[in-house]
């Protein structure tokens, strides 16, 4: 089965997100364009098998993506062969252009779960923003816990194009301490009783409490914070919600500033 790499979506993973999340939501995609402008740079970071990314493209927006998962960007460039994208670590990612935009949709950020790792991409991602520029994502909330399992369940299942099927089976532990969602989880794909394949993946999440990413934010020197509790912008008041939208930017004046200094 290899090497088990957390949060890393491999082969099989990747087909069952496909079968299962092939569209985004309409009202997150919604969300997210609402803040593109046509001639703006556009970037999504985690950009996945491009269920957010493609329909920018098909819309006419300048957008660039970036993933660290081989196997998801190779769906993405099936469905659209001339999308920018690179597969490389947010942290080493040094582009020669700055973005108007930044987006990451669908609570991604929450996969950093050091959060000095977190902190650092917060800060690359800042650096990243053009005079002016939007960050725009969502997180995880603590009210977003799954219930304990100590045996692995099967949580989902799915056929393929093949006519194989393709099951998820995975359990869940919280920590208190750390605030991370605990779910390890096996793929496996069987043509009839016989096991085809199987992946095992480390997926963990860390889960936000209300006036937390705030002051990541801040620490990164956004000034410009807006906390939200859905996709209508309704503003965020406790962490009694299952995720929290954030849309921050840096003045003009911040960004002279940092060009000056840099």
């Amino acid at each position: 089965m290899g090497e088990i790499r957390q949060n890393y979506y491999g082969g099989l993973c990747t087909e069952m997100y496909e079968i299962l999340h092939e569209q985004a939501p309409q009202d997150e995609l919604n969300f997210y364009l609402s803040y593109a402008e046509k001639g703006k740079k556009i970037l999504e970071p985690l950009c996945g098998s491009g269920r957010f990314l493609v329909p920018f493209l098909e819309r006419g927006f300048d957008i660039s993506g970036i993933d660290l998962s081989e196997e998801m960007l190779a769906k993405l460039k099936r469905k659209a062969p001339d999308a920018k994208v690179i597969q490389a670590d947010m942290i080493s990612y040094t582009p020669q252009e700055k973005f108007d935009y930044i987006f990451i949709p669908s609570g991604s950020i929450s996969l950093f779960t050091d959060m000095c790792i977190c902190r650092k991409i917060l800060q690359k991602i800042k650096d990243l923003l053009a005079p002016g520029g939007k960050f725009v994502f969502a997180v995880d909330t603590v009210s977003d816990r799954c219930n304990e399992d100590s045996a692995y369940q099967v949580s989902a299942s799915a056929k393929t194009k093949e006519g194989y099927d393709l099951i998820l089976k995975g359990k869940n532990h919280y920590d208190e301490n750390s605030q991370t969602q605990f779910s390890p989880s096996v793929y496996e794909l069987y043509s009839g009783a016989e096991l085809l394949q199987s992946e095992r993946m480390d997926f963990q999440t860390h889960l936000y409490r209300y006036g937390e990413m705030e002051e990541y934010l801040k620490e990164c020197g956004f000034k410009s914070i807006s906390t939200y509790s859905n996709y209508q912008k309704e503003p965020a008041i406790h962490d009694k919600c299952e995720m929290f939208l954030f849309e921050c930017g840096i003045s003009q004046e911040d960004a002279f500033k940092r060009k000056i200094e840099g």
